[in-house]
């Protein structure tokens, strides 16, 4: 395991874009999310707030947070 993967905050083990699954650290995951217009979801784990959507997009991680803004979380 790489030392990228030992930070990840990414449940999703199966995903080949994870650190553990390569050793090119965070860039795979980076570059398919920055393609799909999408905020990778480690970022999402850092908001102490349930996630307003179902989608990664910017959108939605904008919308969490002002969401964890609101409730007093940021």
């Amino acid at each position: 395991m790489n030392k990228a993967a030992d930070f990840c905050t990414c449940t999703d083990l199966k995903c080949p874009c994870h650190p553990a699954n390569h050793d090119q650290g965070c860039r795979p995951c980076v570059l398919k999310n920055r393609r799909q217009k999408e905020i990778p979801s480690c970022f999402y784990h850092d908001i102490d707030c349930p996630k307003p959507t179902e989608n990664w997009h910017y959108e939605d991680f904008a919308a969490l947070v002002a969401a964890a803004k609101e409730r007093g979380k940021l």
